[in-house]
């Protein structure tokens, strides 16, 4: 397994960056304090995403940043990307660690007490928490976990645990004090008018909680 820090995991949106590349999005998250990219685009054809990703990759690995791809392992295979994420419904996690291999990140989504347990079954690198709160990036998700479901799942989860859904820099210590490891974020960034602010922002909130605890 590589090393990697999930402090902050930003998840790209086209649809969310107001017109600007991804590119653009990521490099000034990333100089605000993200230390964990996945690329995550739904609408796009695989021509474009392999592309995309393969700019990314190259981007990224100048900053030290790992690149995840979501869902699809064809395209993180031919990025060469840092990791994968799957879900529930993705590609089964044993068959997609046998083609990637274990110097790979690999996460998995977990929206329930149920999956959380299965999951520690598995060797993977991290869970996603989904959602922390119900948020518009991911309308199919209508059952937030909230910050008590958060505190349940990480009491006794044995991976590390990456929050995502609604999360934002008045948030952000509630959800690392219920017991997350790290913060995904979407619209918080990718929307934002100034990203790398918005990162900033967001990033001073884990590193003061990871300095005090509070």
């Amino acid at each position: 397994m590589k090393e990697f820090d999930p402090a902050l995991y930003l998840v790209t949106d086209q649809k969310l960056s107001k017109g600007r590349p991804v590119e653009y999005i990521v490099e000034q998250a990333v100089k605000g304090g993200v230390s964990m990219v996945q690329l995550r685009e739904k609408d796009c054809s695989t021509l474009d995403f392999v592309s995309m990703a393969i700019q990314l990759k190259k981007l990224l690995t100048s900053y030290h940043v790992p690149l995840i791809i979501n869902d699809r392992l064809d395209v993180a295979l031919a990025s060469d990307a840092d990791g994968l994420h799957i879900g529930q419904d993705d590609m089964p996690y044993v068959i997609a660690r046998k083609i990637f291999g274990y110097g790979k990140i690999i996460g998995l989504s977990v929206e329930n007490m149920e999956q959380a347990k299965e999951a520690n079954k598995l060797d993977v690198d991290y869970i996603g928490l989904s959602p922390v709160f119900v948020t518009g990036t991911k309308p199919e998700l209508v059952n937030a976990l909230g910050l008590a479901g958060v505190r349940e799942i990480t009491s006794f989860s044995k991976h590390k645990a990456i929050a995502i859904g609604g999360i934002s820099a008045q948030n952000a210590a509630d959800v690392l004090r219920a017991g997350a490891t790290g913060l995904a974020v979407v619209s918080a960034i990718s929307s934002a008018d100034d990203p790398m602010k918005a990162a900033n922002e967001i990033r001073q909130k884990v590193d003061e909680f990871r300095n005090t605890g509070k």
